[in-house]
Order: structure tokens, then sequence, then C-alpha cells
């Protein structure tokens, strides 16, 4: 045993200098720093970063560059905090539109979802929520991505989404003999209960739930309701009591407004709100997470990519409706969230839709913020992103010219950092 001991305590002594090692630190020195919360740029500012987290931001001549610092030198850039989307399906594209999906295996969509996280992370999205993934694709996708395995941004997902026999999230693309439901099936309070308990227990961040029919689903009427409000309630009591947000999937009015009530966190796409919903999300709390840019692929390059006609039909009857209900929706005071639907359209331009939130109605900082601190805030997250304050990660982007000028130049971004490590600089 004394020999044990003595093996101990040696094999310790000599991990002690590299545990007593300092943090590599980062010395940031940008031009125009993005203060989110004040809404204003700071000129010639510094960030120090050690390990994964920001150390201290002061203006450049009042922050002294340690000798053993790495320097960035950004001082030609607009520097902002890295950018959440809220609403993405990473081992998805649209290249699985329509049939042409029953092809791709599980294994295939998770290496999928590999490339799809890299292309996110350089468009200079640090944090993504993925909302409904078959085959727990997206739990394996965020835990190779916090093993190092592959590049991507941090996640929180869903694993399958929730959804009645038949409804949006089910598999309504086959024949009855091969009757195959997807994963996220339930019916009656109890049933999604027990299911919101295995996609824990599976690995799930988030719970994502289909209240309505949806545009790309087959056989399902985009504006009607799926679950009633009783399984809907049981569903968010259930997520609430193990610490998990519930995202709705909702288009219908009703739906929307049962969702609301039910208590969940957001409502992904409310593209049929009405002002009484408008008004219980305001009472609420409840982030709207509006898709807008997304009818643009749909209705222009969809059919090529082999969405189905019905889809297409859907979408004209959403698309338009869902802007004016995200001016609406803007304009009361309702807190909105960024969330593209990437994955409908391809991965890495999930910028494309700042120009489309500034158009109906944001500014360019409402939109930036609304992919930053209220993005983190829907998340839970505040605390670690969605600024570039002492204390959080450091998740930085930067691009060659002023977004709040022309929002439309953070689809061209320069330059990534997450958890203190560059991932991408073509400055």
């Amino acid at each position: 045993m004394r020999c044990r001991s003595l093996i101990l305590a040696l094999l310790t002594l000599s991990l002690l200098p590299a545990l007593g090692q300092a943090q590599q630190a980062v010395y940031v020195h940008a031009g125009h720093l993005l203060d989110v919360d004040g809404g204003q740029w700071l000129v010639d500012h510094a960030i120090l970063i050690r390990g994964q987290r920001i150390e201290s931001v002061a203006p450049a001549s009042e922050l002294e560059r340690p000798s053993d610092a790495e320097f960035l030198d950004l001082r030609d850039a607009w520097v902002l905090p890295g950018l959440v989307d809220l609403h993405t399906h990473l081992t998805g594209g649209p290249q699985l539109h329509g049939y042409q999906g029953l092809s791709y295996s599980t294994p295939r969509l998770a290496l999928l979802g590999a490339a799809h996280a890299k292309q996110t992370l350089e468009a200079g999205f640090t944090t993504v929520r993925n909302v409904g993934a078959g085959g727990y694709t997206d739990v394996a996708l965020r835990d190779a991505i916090r093993a190092g395995d592959v590049p991507g941004p941090r996640l929180q997902v869903s694993g399958p989404a929730l959804g009645i026999t038949g409804g949006h999230c089910d598999s309504n693309l086959l024949p009855p003999e091969i009757n195959e439901p997807a994963a996220g099936v339930a019916d009656g309070p109890w049933a999604v209960r027990a299911k919101v308990r295995e996609v824990i227990k599976f690995g799930a961040d988030v719970i994502k739930v289909c209240a309505t029919g949806g545009v790309l689903s087959k056989g399902t009427s985009v504006g009607a309701q799926q679950y009633t409000l009783e399984e809907m309630q049981a569903i968010v009591e259930e997520a609430h009591r193990r610490g998990r947000k519930v995202a709705a999937h909702a288009h219908g009015t009703e739906g929307i407004k049962a969702a609301i009530r039910a208590g969940v966190d957001s409502v992904e796409h409310a593209s049929l709100i009405d002002d009484e919903g408008i008004r219980l999300a305001r009472e609420n709390g409840t982030y709207l997470v509006l898709d807008i840019y997304v009818s643009t692929y749909i209705l222009g390059e969809g059919e090529a990519a082999g969405i189905l006609p019905e889809s297409l039909e859907k979408e004209r009857i959403v698309g338009q409706a869902q802007r004016d209900s995200f001016r609406r929706a803007h304009a009361a005071g309702v807190q909105v969230g960024y969330g593209t639907d990437a994955g409908v359209y391809p991965h890495g331009g999930n910028a494309k839709q700042f120009a489309y939130m500034v158009e109906y109605g944001m500014t360019p900082l409402e939109a930036i913020r609304s992919a930053t601190i209220e993005a983190a805030s829907l998340m839970g997250w505040e605390d670690r992103i969605g600024s570039l304050d002492p204390g959080k990660l450091a998740d930085l982007i930067a691009v060659g010219a002023d977004p709040l000028n022309d929002v439309t130049v953070l689809e061209k971004v320069d330059f990534v950092m997450k958890d203190g490590q560059v991932f991408k600089d073509k400055r």
C-alpha cells in the first residue's frame, strides 16, 4: 500500500507544473467593437482573452498587452459577438426535400450534419439551436463538436420533434404497408409526457413540439392545430420540470395561441398569428422566432430542389403573411429571436435573413440584438454568450464594414472565433 501511495504522490508532483500553467492569452485590438447592450461602437478597443473566456475589455490605450499574449490585429474591422441562430436543422438540407430524403440513412445524415456545422460556424454563427432531427443525429453532432472531433457551433438540440400521428412531425411519405412513424410521435397527455422523458433520456437540451400543420409535410393543413391544449400543457409541464425549454412549431392562428397558453418558451414560424396571439405573446414573455427569409428560397428555388407541389402551394399561403406578422409583432413589442430554418435552404446562408428583418421593421441594431442578446436569453445562456463582456465565452466575429449602416455585410464574415479559438480568418 505504501508503494502505491508513493507512486501516486510522484505522479501528482509530475503533473503540478502543467496544472499550474496559465491559460494562453489572446489580445484582440478592434478598430470598432459593438456594445450590443448600449447600442454603440466602441472605437479602438481591446479584448483580453484567457482560455475560452473574455477576461477584460477596455480602450486599447488602457489595456496592457501581456508579453506572452497572441496578438490579433482587427483594427480595420468591425467586431461583433458571435451570432446565434435559434432554428436550424443541421442534419438536414435542401438535398433531402420531398421523396429524395428517403434514401438517406441515419449515419449519412449525421455525417452531413458535420459538414453543415462547419459551414454554419464559418458563416459567423457560433451558437445554434437544432430543433428537430431524426435518429438523435443532432445529439451525436453536439457531442462531437464538444469533444473537438469536428468544428461547429455550440449547440442546443432537441432530437426528434414531438408530433401527433400523421401530423407535421410524423413520416407521411410512405404507404400504409410500410408504417414507420417518426420517433417523436405520441398521442395523449400521458404518452407525450413519456415522450418528453424519452428524448431527454437520449440527450435533448430543448423540446420541440409540432402544434400545427406545416409547409413541408405531406398531407397536413398548414393552419390546422394538431396537438390539443391539454397535450401541450402536459409537454410543457414535463419539460419545465426537467429544466428544458419548449419550442413550438406553429403556423396556424389557433395552434399558436394554444401553444402560448400552454406555456411554451418560443413559437417558431408564427405565420398566421392574430392580434390576440400577439397580445398573449407579449403578456407571457413568449418569444416569436419567425424565419422570414426562407420563403424566398422555397418559392424561388424549391421546385428545382424537389419540394412537393403541395408544399409550394402552402408556402404561397403563409410566406407573405408571416412577414406581415413579423412587422406587427415587432411593432407591438413582442420579443423576437433570430431563427432561419436553415436546412430548408443551404447551410451557411443564415445571415441572409438580417436584411429581411430590417425591411420588415427592425433597425439593423435590433436585428443584430435578436441574434445575440435576445437569442442568448431565450436559450438561457445569457451568462455565457450574446455580448462581448468579461466572463463570457470568447465568441466574436469581424466584418469589413459597418453592419449598422448596411446589415448585409454580415453575409460576408471575414473572421470567426469561438471559445477563444480562431476558426476562420480571411482578412
